[in-house]
């Protein structure tokens, strides 16, 4: 069953994972130029602490659950194809969005000038509409991951909701800047970034909701598994490529080890 004591908190980081797209307009609107290796850095570290806390924490915790109920072979088995099935579950999600709408393609303030603009000027709203559904879907399962990882492990779950938050961010200026070039108001661009993260703490809410008549070690298990996969493949399709688009390849890898060295030695802290 869910540690009920931990509701309220979990809650509370999802929501702040989730509305840091907010601050993603906040940053496009009040700078000219975005910082492209801090971005790079940042988004390399974030991948580097979702992959080890998938790998390390996550992925262990759901063997060990399962293993009450069946013997250690079926139990890896079992938490082996909820990981790849995670995997599967987001991979299809985010090959239903078309690529022009996609999260990868996060566009800094700096390159909508004038040109681009005068050429897409038309489309610039529609798209940015659109991105904020793409992220809206993108942001759903992971609500439900960093929910579900903070109401079982706190502290896991601040260093997940912090990760998550870091690359909320660009995603939230790829939201704001076309809105913003489009209609000339920061405010709606503001509120249509705020929304689509608001599909994080969303979808913490509907997968308590569904999950706890039926919660045990076995489903709390399952959904371990699955959630390391959801943040594995999210790390490699969208946060690494996203960090080399923005900066030099050995600062996304630097940024990536830096973010499984914190991880570890914040884990190695709480023993």
């Amino acid at each position: 069953m869910f540690p009920t004591e931990n509701l309220i908190p979990a809650f509370l980081l999802t929501l702040f994972a989730g509305l840091s797209t907010g601050v993603g307009s906040l940053i496009a609107f009040n700078s000219k130029k975005t910082n492209p290796k801090f971005l790079s850095v940042s988004l390399g570290f974030s991948a580097g602490v979702m992959i080890y806390v998938s790998f390390v924490e996550l992925f262990p915790v759901a063997l060990k659950s399962i293993e009450h109920l069946y013997p250690n072979g079926i139990a890896t088995w079992i938490t082996t194809l909820a990981f790849f099935g995670g995997i599967f579950v987001i991979g299809i999600i985010d090959k239903l969005i078309p690529d022009i709408d996609n999260p990868h393609e996060m566009r800094g303030a700096e390159q909508m000038n004038e040109k681009n603009l005068l050429e897409r000027y038309s489309k610039l709203k529609r798209t940015g509409l659109l991105m904020a559904l793409a992220i809206g879907i993108h942001n759903f399962p992971e609500g439900l991951a960093t929910f579900l990882t903070a109401v079982n492990n706190p502290q896991l779950g601040v260093t997940i909701a912090i990760a998550i938050a870091i690359h909320n961010i660009p995603e939230g200026i790829s939201v704001s800047v076309p809105i913003y070039y489009a209609t000339g108001s920061k405010k709606k661009a503001f509120i249509w970034s705020f929304l689509s993260g608001l599909a994080e703490p969303i979808g913490a809410i509907i997968g308590y909701l569904i999950l706890l008549p039926f919660m045990n070690d076995m489903i709390l298990g399952i959904m371990f598994a699955i959630v390391a996969g959801i943040m594995v493949f999210i790390s490699l399709d969208e946060l690494l490529p996203a960090a080399e688009e923005y900066g030099e390849h050995h600062l996304a890898i630097y940024g990536l080890i830096g973010g499984m060295g914190v991880m570890a030695l914040s884990l190695l802290l709480l023993l």
